[in-house]
């Protein structure tokens, strides 16, 4: 009985040597490749769920360990996560008692097939009052690739129920990671590029179907961590959130704080009550430096219907 119930917990599969593996783990979910710990899907230690560590290629974290594990600056930099800094005029990217919580209501659908691993994570986006805005439903697959690749697909559908839901017009959100800190600019060697050619400190508030930041991970290898937009997203190509200090965030709703508009609702995007709103990413994990050229054809692959 009880080896039943451990396979029924760990969903394994593999492919070129790499297994899959997804696991409860209290409140969270465990993700393993070739049985080491690459990321979980953490429901806990923050105002919104986030994905915490998150492990490359050669074995070291790609985002920074805190404020998960220690807080300094930024507390609200949550690893991986997706959250927006005014919804229905409620703060849910920063952190604090005046700000909103995206509470995880359930997981379903653990499940592997192949060399992939998935699950769908719900959550509830309340007011410091406890008065519910809107809910959201998480589809999250992770594959192992070659050459010890990492790819997350984060898809998520943002539904509206008996009221409205704005999106307001602000540079803070949305589908958000924090580097590690060797990797950013500011305190190691880090770099960044587009689809577009924009480098570095030029990359904030650009449209562009990826980002790239790149540089030595922990282990002093090199690494790309690589997010996509696609083509189906609102306002597609997005604009980027990208800081020297690690910030690397796809953002389609702060138009007016990055094309410097006097409008300030001109980012805004209302969910009438009833319907959803549908952003898909994708993000790559890869040794070495960044190909573009490599690059563009894997964003192509994942704009396919």
């Amino acid at each position: 009985m009880r080896a039943l119930l451990v396979l029924s917990l760990s969903l394994v599969s593999a492919l070129h040597g790499q297994n899959v593996a997804i696991t409860p783990e209290g409140p969270d979910l465990k993700v393993e490749i070739g049985g080491q710990l690459f990321t979980r899907y953490a429901t806990t230690g923050s105002q919104r769920p986030h994905l915490y560590p998150v492990i490359g290629p050669s074995g070291a974290p790609l985002t920074r360990t805190y404020p998960i594990e220690n807080k300094e600056d930024h507390p609200h930099h949550s690893s991986l996560w997706f959250a927006h800094g005014s919804v229905n005029g409620t703060d849910f990217w920063l952190d604090g008692e005046k700000s909103g919580t995206i509470k995880h209501t359930g997981f379903s659908e653990v499940k592997a097939a192949g060399s992939t691993g998935s699950f769908v994570a719900r959550s509830q986006w309340v007011k410091p009052n406890g008065s519910e805005v809107l809910t959201d439903e998480r589809h999250i697959t992770i594959t192992a690739l070659p050459e010890n690749a990492r790819q997350i697909d984060f898809e998520i559908k943002l539904i509206a129920g008996a009221e409205d839901v704005t999106f307001e017009d602000t540079k803070e959100g949305s589908m958000a990671i924090r580097v590690a800190p060797c990797l950013s600019i500011k305190e190691g060697k880090g770099r960044i590029i587009t689809s577009t050619g924009k480098e570095d400190k030029k990359v904030w508030g650009k449209k562009a179907e990826w980002v790239c930041y790149y540089g030595a991970d922990p282990k002093g290898e090199p690494v790309t961590i690589t997010m996509m937009d696609h083509p189906s997203n609102l306002r597609h190509p997005t604009t980027w959130h990208v800081r020297d200090y690690g910030l690397f965030a796809s953002n389609p709703f702060g138009v007016h704080d990055f094309e410097k508009s006097d409008d300030k609702t001109k980012g805004n995007h209302t969910i009438k009550a009833g319907s959803s709103l549908t952003q898909k990413y994708r993000i790559l994990l890869q040794k070495g430096d960044p190909n573009p050229v490599a690059l563009n054809a894997a964003f192509q692959a994942f704009a396919k219907p």
